[in-house]
């Protein structure tokens, strides 16, 4: 460190990391209250996921019911699964990657 302006620099420099902080711990919150639904065969069951990455709410129209193919249904409720867990992660990393962008932390977002 050259001169005086060392500590300054530090002191603005640990500003700037407690607001990012401040900033992260915020959105998370935000993250958190976040729902998005996946959807399968056209819509006929839908799959609502939180920022918990907790399945909230799923829904299948009285049509897809078919006692002789539960595959067919099973496999539906998966795919709208996976896809309403796929947009939630996509989320996360799009709201949480804004804070580790340039920073290459090992084991962030």
């Amino acid at each position: 460190m050259r001169g005086g302006g060392g500590m300054g620099n530090m002191q603005k420099m640990m500003k700037q990391m407690q607001k990012m902080q401040k900033d992260m711990e915020k959105a998370q919150e935000e993250l958190v209250e976040k729902t998005v639904e996946g959807t399968a065969g056209g819509g006929m069951v839908t799959v609502t996921v939180n920022g918990k990455k907790q399945v909230t709410d799923i829904v299948i129209k009285e049509e897809v019911v078919d006692p002789e193919d539960i595959e067919m249904l099973q496999d539906l409720v998966l795919a709208a699964t996976n896809e309403a867990l796929k947009k939630m992660e996509d989320i996360a990393q799009d709201t949480m990657g804004q804070f580790t962008k340039g920073m290459n932390l090992p084991g962030m977002f």
